[in-house]
């Protein structure tokens, strides 16, 4: 394994964290409220930072989402790039491709998931069997259900739902309800009602394991970045807040707290790099990219609550930017499974595993 960045993707993520830093201001972050902050997604757009994506591959997506992360900057920038842009890429037809990347590059067309699959939403009426005749993709058909939230469905064009049979359909906003839901984070969320709703067919067998499997990697990558941000807001305050003449951080207890935030953070980082990693090779990586899921839920937790409760009275504060990361952190943790979910997952793909490295219940990837 070597997670040292290239050329590409150190440049990608020092582009991202200088426009976050900028841009993502808390003052930024208070006056946008619960909405996506329009200015700071038309600059990632004119930057190319969605579109360098296909070039800096999973990996390099991970480190710009941890600068997200840092700042958690209101923009759907996870969703859109593994939903809309890695999705079509590795699983799209020609013509899909074709059509569909040249807005996901420039951030035009927003996409955003409706995952993990619902037991409840399914292909209607008889074009389901023409649907599935398509196999690899491309095919229509018509899509009834309820998704009870979507994050970032007020501000998709279109979003990839992910239907009970595992099956991949693309269904344009404008053709389905979408009515408003609050979540803990602000992240433009919406319940997704489909009645019929027209959908063409994405990928074949396999592409909904990819796609879930990229999504927890990269959504991993989010939570690193937030406990980064919560630790760094933390380790602030206390080395500045005095208690008795003395710096707070200057406390054992604290220092103790601090450092295990640290190796959470560090866990997480390392595992959602590693399955990133290996899906950029074309390594086998359901596993690894569960285990990532794993820690950015139950370490992220662990951090999250850690820097709010090192900031004392003021991490009490519904104001103060540390619960941010907080709301984010605890979204970011139930989101595509909780910790006990994911284990259990995890456990089906080791006993599937025959032995020959290929995680007989994962998926291998290949770049087109």
């Amino acid at each position: 394994m070597d997670f040292t960045p290239t050329q590409d993707q150190a440049a990608a993520a020092g582009l991202a964290a200088r426009i976050f830093g900028d841009l993502s201001t808390p003052e930024r972050l208070a006056t946008a409220g619960t909405g996506t902050d329009p200015e700071l997604w038309k600059a990632l757009g004119s930057a190319g930072l969605p579109g360098a994506v296909e070039e800096t591959g999973l990996l390099g997506l991970v480190l710009m989402l941890e600068e997200q992360g840092r700042t958690t900057a209101q923009v759907p920038f996870a969703a859109s790039c593994v939903y809309g842009l890695l999705a079509v890429a590795g699983h799209g037809t020609s013509e899909q491709r074709d059509r569909l990347l040249p807005g996901l590059r420039d951030g035009t067309e927003v996409a955003t998931g409706a995952f993990p699959a619902q037991a409840g939403v399914r292909v209607a009426g008889a074009e389901e069997g023409e649907a599935g005749e398509a196999g690899t993709g491309g095919g229509a058909g018509r899509l009834t259900g309820v998704v009870p939230w979507v994050p970032w469905l007020r501000d998709a064009s279109w979003v990839l739902v992910a239907t009970a049979d595992r099956g991949l359909w693309r269904v344009r906003t404008a053709d389905a309800g979408c009515d408003a839901v609050e979540l803990s984070a602000p992240w433009s969320a919406g319940r997704l009602v489909l009645d019929g709703a027209p959908a063409e067919r994405l990928g074949g067998a396999g592409a909904y394991d990819d796609v879930l499997a990229m999504a927890r990697t990269a959504f991993a990558g989010l939570q690193a970045g937030v406990c980064a941000g919560s630790l760094a807001r933390a380790v602030e305050y206390t080395n500045e807040r005095e208690q008795f003449g003395r710096p707070l951080a200057a406390k054992q207890g604290v220092q103790l707290r601090a450092a295990d935030a640290y190796m959470d953070t560090e866990a997480i980082r390392v595992t959602a790099y590693e399955a990133a990693w290996r899906r950029d090779e074309g390594l086998p990586y359901a596993g690894h990219a569960l285990t990532a899921a794993w820690w950015a839920s139950e370490a992220g937790r662990r951090v999250v609550h850690a820097g709010q409760h090192l900031h004392g009275g003021m991490g009490a504060d519904l104001e103060h930017p540390v619960h941010r990361h907080f709301l984010w952190g605890r979204q970011l943790d139930a989101y595509l499974g909780c910790g006990g979910e994911l284990l259990a997952e995890l456990g089906e793909v080791i006993a599937g595993d025959d032995g020959s490295g290929a995680e007989g219940a994962g998926m291998t990837w290949a770049r087109k």
